[in-house]
């Protein structure tokens, strides 16, 4: 699948500026940022120097996202938690990994989609980067606990594997390294504008009037202190600030060693319920009322709640089609799974 393709399919045209509407303004300056209509622009941005994104290597990341083999088991692959048909998440309060193993401190899998807008990854944004985040849950026990060797092994026996890694990188030398890099440079094209981007982008109309209100609800009562930037959300901030968080006894996660949690990303937050690190609320509008309570100390009322879950409506994207990959058949070569 060519970069070009995913990312027209991914960016919308151009806005015509209509006027001057000064909530426009207001959002763009209280630090809300649009996803760039050009394609330069918006390839600068997902590119990591340090891992190309090209056509070869998102095609081959692709193929390593929904290949089940890189789990112990033959059962897990990226996209069993990160599912692109439902929001990139499993819609599970709580990660189910190998041998149906519950994640031990109860947490929620974020969405893959717009990650690459992410400051940091994972919720203790312990990751600097997709590619970093792409090597821990194959490892991990309760996720697809594979080994670095058995992964190399099990791609390394198929001779279509060999033939892409090659094409990308000049030799045949298949290592874990690559592996993640590989899933990671998928992963940056997976992003998805919305009505709100053609909005900031000065198309007006593409909001309505009950969603501009709700906008204006939103950046007046403070939900752009930490849901704000290009991916509305995505970096590191304390939880909670200044309530208690109700359900806080469910699982054991208190954020890094400072206590701060990974803000998630508002985009596409209607396809990704149950929310919070550990997916204790269903439903938006209670998620609303927390975070006017933890975060902000007011108490917001049910006209101001479902104001601001009307403007969250318009942060659903459009998400890029992609066409399932067909998979490298096994060889007498290729590690049998170990459901053990």
């Amino acid at each position: 699948m060519k970069i070009s393709k995913i990312l027209t399919l991914s960016v919308i045209t151009t806005a015509v500026l209509f006027g001057a509407n000064p909530l426009i303004k207001k959002a763009k300056d209280s630090g809300m940022v649009a996803i760039p209509t050009d394609k330069n622009a918006l390839m600068k941005l997902i590119d990591n120097p340090k891992n190309r994104v090209t056509d070869k290597k998102v095609e081959l990341g692709k193929a390593l996202f929904f290949e089940p083999r890189l789990s112990k088991s033959n059962l897990i692959s990226c996209n069993t938690c990160h599912n692109l048909a439902t929001g990139g998440v499993d819609g599970l309060s709580s990660a189910i990994g190998h041998k149906w193993t519950q994640n031990p401190h109860h947490l929620n899998s974020p969405t893959v989609y717009n990650a690459v807008f992410m400051d940091k990854q994972f919720w203790d944004g312990r990751a600097a980067d997709l590619e970093e985040q792409a090597q821990g849950p194959l490892q991990a026990k309760p996720e697809m606990a594979i080994s670095k060797e058995m992964a190399v092994a099990r791609i390394s026996s198929m001779n279509e594997y060999k033939e892409q890694f090659k094409a990308v990188w000049g030799d045949n030398n298949i290592t874990f390294k690559r592996i993640a890099d590989a899933i990671g440079a998928f992963e940056r094209t997976l992003v998805t504008p919305s009505r709100f981007d053609a909005f900031l982008n000065g198309d007006e109309k593409s909001l309505n009037s009950a969603e501009q209100e709700g906008l204006k609800v939103f950046i007046d009562k403070g939900c752009v202190s930490c849901h704000t930037g290009i991916g509305i959300g995505g970096s590191m901030n304390p939880f909670p600030v200044v309530n208690r968080y109700k359900y806080a006894d469910i699982g054991d996660f208190t954020g890094d060693k400072n206590k701060m949690v990974k803000t998630p990303t508002l985009r596409n937050i209607m396809q990704t319920a149950p929310y919070f690190h550990n997916g204790a609320v269903w439903d938006i509008k209670e998620a609303i009322k927390i975070m006017g309570d933890t975060q902000l100390g007011i108490k917001l009322t049910d006209k101001e709640v479902t104001s601001i879950a009307t403007f969250l409506k318009s942060l659903d994207g459009e998400i890029p089609t992609i066409t399932y990959p067909k998979l490298p058949r096994v060889t007498a070569d290729t590690p049998k799974p170990d459901t053990k």
